[in-house]
């Protein structure tokens, strides 16, 4: 395993111990912020390859920090969420934000790094997705995938789609009749163990559905078929 970077954001200083602890032990390299500000003038000093951050912090809170990286600095690199809050609101207020992931406190050793694994592989667009096919170029009513770029788009005009929700959207435009549950959706797109992230899922997917929305108003791309999961439309 390549040794990334990646920065903890955590004001607790056992449990930033303990995260950079367990990265450690799998080979990453890691950098601690205790707080939003300095994890901001860290960003703006150094590259990180993942920020895992939590939410509740003094001085730029989590979210304000988030809004911040990815719509002032316009910032790429993948954020995983860690937060004692686990409120369906929450998750989706920092999702649509700009948050790849998000796991609650307290957390499992063996998930946090699944989470940390599966968000690198796709923002190196190294995922069993990507690898597939590499040239593969798919259409759907307006729509126009083309996997060697990793790009989107509808009636010509680009679409800014973080990894995730392209992984989605390649994989329903791949099997446009086949109807995926969001157990399938998050086994295959994160490349991990489901642990019940219906609203992980839920909240991309939504994102992914207002990106296409804006894009194209007339038309409707993915369906939710209720009680299994999603299809294109």
């Amino acid at each position: 395993m390549s040794e990334k970077r990646i920065l903890v954001v955590e004001d607790d200083g056992d449990i930033n111990h303990l995260l950079c602890s367990i990265l450690k032990k799998n080979k990453y390299q890691t950098v601690q912020a205790f707080s939003g500000t300095e994890a901001d003038l860290r960003t703006d000093m150094e590259r990180f390859d993942l920020m895992i951050m939590d939410l509740m912090m003094p001085g730029m809170d989590g979210l304000t920090l988030l809004k911040k990286l990815r719509e002032e600095k316009g910032l790429k690199m993948p954020i995983l969420v860690l937060s004692a809050k686990s409120a369906l609101t929450d998750k989706v207020e920092l999702m649509t934000a700009g948050a790849d992931d998000y796991m609650t406190k307290p957390f499992e050793p063996e998930e946090l790094l699944v989470r940390v694994m599966a968000l690198l592989r796709r923002s190196e667009g190294g995922g069993t997705l990507s690898r597939e096919q590499d040239s593969l170029v798919l259409n759907y009513k307006k729509l126009t995938l083309v996997s060697d770029a990793r790009r989107v788009t509808v009636d010509g005009t680009e679409l800014d789609l973080t990894p995730f929700e392209y992984d989605i959207l390649r994989l329903l435009m791949q099997h446009p009749d086949k109807v995926f549950s969001r157990e399938s959706l998050y086994e295959q797109v994160w490349e991990g163990g489901y642990y019940g992230e219906d609203n992980t899922v839920n909240v991309h997917v939504s994102n992914l559905r207002k990106k296409l929305a804006a894009a194209d108003p007339e038309e409707e791309y993915i369906k939710t078929v209720w009680g299994i999961g999603f299809k294109l439309a």
